[in-house]
């Protein structure tokens, strides 16, 4: 087991590993626990009670956060034409068609959230093996290969944020960072969760959600109470 840093020690003391905690208390202790010396991003970890090796039980969608992630965040527009001029009012960082294609192809990814017009797919689609595993290939499921490319990059700048099931029934999502605010935090939290919430699949069966933590980059985990957190 890797020796934890002192700082880290520091932090666990604040924290009772037996207690459910309450979101808001779990996110005034993380909070207090994020003590390195960059912002920390503060994250939701889910279990959930649903198989992912059946299609039926996936879990995926995507949700705006009242109060973003506090990410800077790169998107790219594969597009043409008016498209292609909309999203660079729209504030997008990278716009192109087949320029940008090759520029991937060469080893090029420096960009957080990947969007498509559908009629760029057929071009787009040479990626996949580069951009799939990465998790920036645009799909219609999340909103990224849409003709609506000005609401995409705004959105995606605002603070969209995708949740995905894997194989263990996990899912882990970023809400915000350190820095910001108590009622800031949980306010995104509750957002999120009303999102997986809605996303529940017909097939699922017994409770949905099995567990909750919160934790920031360098910081120890808490436990959430999950009938706390769904009230």
């Amino acid at each position: 087991m890797a020796k934890r840093g002192k700082r880290y020690q520091e932090a666990r003391k604040l924290i009772d590993p037996q207690k459910f905690y309450t979101p808001g208390e779990a996110i005034a202790l993380v909070k207090k626990a994020a003590t390195a010396k960059f912002d920390e991003t503060v994250e939701v970890a889910l279990k959930l009670g649903v198989d992912p090796r059946h299609a039926d039980q996936q879990v995926r969608g995507t949700v705006v956060l009242p109060h973003g992630t506090g990410r800077d965040v790169r998107v790219l527009v594969f597009a043409q034409g008016d498209k292609a001029k909309e999203a660079q009012e729209a504030g997008a960082d990278f716009v192109g068609a087949e320029d940008l294609v090759e520029k991937i192809q060469g080893g090029w990814t420096d960009f957080d959230v990947a969007i498509a017009t559908p009629d760029m797919m057929g071009t787009v689609g040479k990626l996949g093996r580069i951009l799939g595993p990465r998790g920036l290939m645009p799909n219609p499921k999340t909103g990224t290969v849409t003709f609506e490319v000005a609401k995409a990059v705004k959105e995606s700048k605002a603070g969209k944020v995708e949740f995905r099931v894997n194989r263990e029934s996990g899912m882990h999502v970023p809400i915000g960072k350190a820095s910001f605010s108590e009622e800031q935090l949980l306010e995104n939290f509750k957002t999120l969760l009303d999102a997986i919430v809605k996303a529940k699949p017909a097939a699922a069966k017994g409770a949905y959600i099995r567990k909750i933590a919160l934790s920031s980059t360098m910081g120890p985990g808490l436990r959430i109470s999950v009938q706390e957190a769904l009230r």
